[in-house]
C-alpha cells in the first residue's frame, strides 16, 4: 500500500487537472468575446480579444461587413475614395437609431470597423451614462466628419481620417432636446462636463485612439475617435 500511494496522489492530481481543463474549455466556450480567435459578434459583450477583432478588421472588408450582416444592422456603403495612403474602402452610414444615435449632420461615413466600435461605445458607454447622470437617452451625436486626406497637425504621420478609419464627436443631444458639446461643458464644474469626462474614460481601450479636450487645443471642441492598427495593439487615451 506504500507503494500505490505516489501512484493515488498523481492519479488525483491528474483527474483534478483534467477537470479544471474542462471547465476552463467550457468558460472559453461561453465568452468568446475574450478569445481572439473566436468570430466577432456584435451582440457580445466587450472582452479581453474585442479591440484586437475591431482593428483586424478594419483591413478585413468581408469580415466587417458580414458582422453588421449577422447582427441585423441596417446600412449604406458609400463609394471608395481617393488612393494609395488617402484610400477609404469600408466608407458606411448605418441606417436608423438601433446601434447609434441619429448623426448630425448626416453624411459621415466612417469606416465599418469604427462603426461597429461606435455601435459598442454606444450600447457600453454612451447610453448608460446619459441614464446615470440625466436619466434619459442620447438621441443624437454631432459630428465634425470622419475622412480627411491629410497628416496629423504637427507631425509626418498620415492621420487616420486620411481612410475614414475615424470620428470626431462634438456634441451629445438627449431625449428632452438637452444639447452637451465639449466646447461648452467640457470646462463646466457641472453634471455635464462629469458626463463628458465619464464618455472619455469610458472609451480607452474600445477604440485605438481616444483624444479629448484634455490632450490639445485642437480638440478643444471634440472627442476623436480611430481604430489605429499598432505594434502589440496598445491604445492612447488622453
Amino acid at each position: 500500500m506504500k507503494n500505490a500511494r505516489p501512484y493515488l496522489a498523481w492519479f488525483a492530481f491528474a483527474v483534478l487537472l483534467a477537470l479544471g481543463a474542462i471547465r476552463a474549455m467550457q468558460w472559453v466556450r461561453d465568452h468568446p468575446e475574450h478569445m481572439p480567435t473566436a468570430r466577432f459578434e456584435l451582440a457580445h459583450p466587450q472582452g479581453w480579444a474585442t479591440h484586437r477583432k475591431l482593428v483586424a478588421m478594419v483591413s478585413d472588408n468581408d469580415a466587417c461587413f458580414a458582422a453588421l450582416d449577422r447582427a441585423g444592422a441596417g446600412y449604406e456603403r458609400r463609394p471608395v475614395v481617393g488612393e494609395g495612403v488617402c484610400r477609404a474602402a469600408q466608407r458606411m452610414v448605418l441606417t436608423g437609431d438601433r446601434f447609434v444615435p441619429t448623426m448630425r449632420p448626416s453624411n459621415a461615413a466612417p469606416g465599418c470597423a469604427v462603426s461597429i466600435a461606435m455601435a459598442l461605445w454606444n450600447r457600453d458607454v454612451v447610453q448608460p451614462l446619459a441614464q446615470r447622470y440625466f436619466g434619459q437617452k442620447v438621441v443624437a451625436l454631432e459630428n465634425l466628419g470622419s475622412y480627411n486626406c491629410r497628416k496629423i497637425a504637427g507631425r509626418e504621420a498620415q492621420s487616420e481620417h486620411s481612410t475614414a478609419n475615424a470620428i470626431d464627436i462634438s456634441a451629445f443631444v438627449l431625449a428632452d432636446g438637452t444639447r452637451i458639446s465639449l466646447i461648452n461643458d467640457w470646462e463646466e464644474p457641472d453634471v455635464r462636463r462629469e458626463f463628458l469626462v465619464a464618455v472619455r474614460d469610458g472609451s480607452c481601450g474600445l477604440f485605438s485612439t481616444v483624444l479629448s479636450p484634455d490632450y490639445n487645443q485642437a480638440h478643444a471642441d471634440h472627442f476623436h475617435f480611430d481604430m489605429a492598427a499598432r505594434t502589440a495593439g496598445w491604445t492612447v487615451c488622453r
